[in-house]
């Protein structure tokens, strides 16, 4: 939350204790991924083709993938439940407790979803394979709008996620993308520096 160590008020103390305490309770976590290796790759647009569906991931994340030759299409969520206290919380007018809750939340999907690509990073080196980081539309110039050919090639109501009309994921506590898999893929421990989510908190807390 932007705190150094030892610095956090009290207060603030008290409500995180509290969102701890009842977490288990708060969140219906699904999960999973999906692998494709019908892969191709066209490189003076920075696209990629995942079963024959385009997907215009621009450069920053092409240079990331583009070793790969086998593609997993990935979602999760922390289930509708965390969010609908959050609000709750926030409409009865006590925000710093409505925010916590909803940190919460994003801090549980992904959390979840690290598991769930700890479990991929595993079995692909099972097979001699590799795994990159994880991508997702809305960052590094991947317009959030192609979240719709994305979950095209999942099963049809993947984990309980529905797409609103402007393309955002429902429940809200939720996260989809990809990760390339191949034997020359790299994974790298740190990628905010590549990124150009300026409102990220977990790359405004790298650089504090």
């Amino acid at each position: 939350m932007g705190y150094s160590d030892g610095s956090l008020p009290p207060m603030l103390n008290d409500e995180i204790d509290e969102v701890l305490k009842n977490g288990n309770e708060l969140c219906d976590i699904e999960g999973g991924y999906r692998i494709t290796d019908s892969v191709k790759w066209d490189k003076s647009n920075f696209n990629i083709l995942l079963d024959e569906v385009s997907f215009d991931i621009h450069k920053v994340i092409f240079q990331q993938i583009k070793k790969s030759n086998i593609i997993a299409i990935f979602a999760c969520t922390a289930g509708k439940k965390i969010t609908d206290i959050s609000k709750e919380i926030m409409k009865d007018g006590d925000l710093l407790k409505g925010y916590v809750y909803d940190l919460f939340g994003s801090i549980v999907v992904e959390s979840a979803m690290d598991l769930i690509q700890d479990s991929l990073q595993k079995e692909m080196a099972a097979l001699a394979l590799k795994i990159t980081n994880r991508f997702s539309p809305g960052y590094c110039g991947w317009e959030v709008a192609e979240q719709k050919k994305l979950f095209s090639l999942l099963p049809e109501h993947f984990c309980g996620i529905e797409l609103t009309d402007s393309c955002l994921m429902q429940p809200a506590k939720s996260v989809s993308g990809i990760i390339g898999i191949g034997e020359s893929v790299k994974y790298n421990g740190y990628t905010c520096n590549i990124c150009d989510a300026s409102s990220c908190m977990y790359k405004n807390l790298k650089y504090r």
